[in-house]
């Protein structure tokens, strides 16, 4: 494997050839990719004898999905900006404005005509041939419709690109929609890789786009055009506050003993059980553990997932999907010595033949036989 341009990068960042391999070792193995994948990244995005150019358009948002990025430590953005990827247009971060940073965007479509990737972020006012949001003149509906038919592939960043997002909420004055759904109608087939989240993580968005510089494809992505490797599980699977879930262990309100103690908060409207998204697994803001919204004590409200984010009540219970709880439930809190234990009355509950007594126990945990519940 050729190794100059690898060698040549990883001096001018100051770090080691080993330190660089390992910073994408990492970023393989969060997209579940095989071992050694992180060497052939390392080699693409250091070896290219042009860096990939991306033209970042800005529609109705509120600048949280940059902001995010400009967060990233590995890498950061300028390493990122400057050495793994040419980011030719972006209104916040360019160094150019007005007409010149206009005539820049417009230069680099022409230079790389099939080859550059477009990034959006904001949902597309369509109402009143979208006149709600207009870049120096012009409709960012005509801006995305122009630079799609000619780019190679459209990363939808954040949940307001995806699926709508604030924007698009009721009554959605402006009619705000997602980028897919623009292009969809407007007959513009160029493939469009959906990163929702308020903000997303910026390490969904740099692996994406690491990937595609590597293999010269999008990765693998679910039906709603989400990559897999971030999105393919609940974020109830892998929460740290499963186990209560499961032990029927729940916070009631907010402040009260349980939610002290780190239980469930699906009682208080966690979306987490019908939410697809990696937030437990690779946390955010580099900042240590427990840093997203169920680890510091507030329930998901499901800005990933469509349909549920900024359209479900904040704190109404979520719909249960793909959960298996188990027959009986230990007790909140266990008296050490004192009674019968779990296990047995398992056992004896198994003997009696009272499946049914424990599914409505399951019912009961869950609140569904709360009045007033859904």
């Amino acid at each position: 494997m050729k190794t100059k341009g690898l060698e040549t990068v990883t001096t001018q960042l100051g770090v080691s050839r080993r330190e660089f391999i390992k910073f994408c070792s990492v970023v393989a193995a969060g997209m579940g990719l095989p071992l050694g994948t992180g060497e052939q990244i390392a080699e693409a995005v250091t070896s290219a004898a042009k860096r990939p150019p991306v033209i970042w358009l800005s529609a109705q948002e509120c600048t949280g999905c940059s902001e995010s990025l400009l967060r990233a430590t590995h890498p950061t953005l300028e390493h990122l900006i400057l050495d793994l990827i040419s980011l030719d247009y972006h209104e916040t971060l360019s160094t150019p404005s007005g007409h010149q940073a206009e005539e820049a965007r417009a230069a680099s479509i022409k230079a790389n005509k099939g080859k550059f990737i477009l990034v959006v972020d904001g949902a597309i006012p369509v109402k009143d041939n979208g006149i709600y949001c207009m870049i120096a003149g012009r409709t960012v509906l005509d801006i995305l419709k122009e630079s799609a038919k000619e780019c190679a592939a459209i990363i939808a960043i954040g949940s307001c690109s995806s699926w709508g997002g604030v924007p698009s909420a009721d009554p959605n004055p402006t009619g705000a929609t997602p980028v897919h759904k623009v292009l969809a109608d407007a007959g513009i087939k160029t493939p469009v890789i959906n990163i929702p989240g308020c903000p997303p993580n910026p390490y969904n968005f740099l692996s994406t786009v690491l990937y595609y510089v590597t293999f010269k494809k999008l990765p693998e992505l679910d039906k709603l055009g989400r990559p897999l490797f971030a999105y393919g599980r609940l974020i109830h699977e892998n929460c740290e506050r499963r186990p209560h879930f499961d032990a029927g262990r729940f916070a009631t309100e907010f402040g009260d003993d349980n939610h002290r103690k780190g239980y469930c908060l699906y009682k208080l409207g966690c979306k987490g059980p019908e939410t697809h998204a990696n937030c437990p697994s690779i946390l955010f803001g580099d900042t240590g553990a427990g840093t997203w919204p169920v680890g510091t004590g507030h329930p998901c409200f499901g800005c990933t997932e469509q349909g549920v984010g900024f359209h479900k009540p904040l704190f109404s219970r979520a719909s249960l999907h793909m959960v298996t709880p188990p027959d009986t439930y230990p007790h909140t809190q266990e008296k050490q010595g004192k009674g019968a234990t779990i296990a047995g009355v398992a056992v004896a509950a198994a003997a009696a033949g009272a499946a049914f007594a424990a599914a409505s126990k399951v019912a009961d945990k869950l609140g569904k036989d709360d009045k007033g519940s859904k």
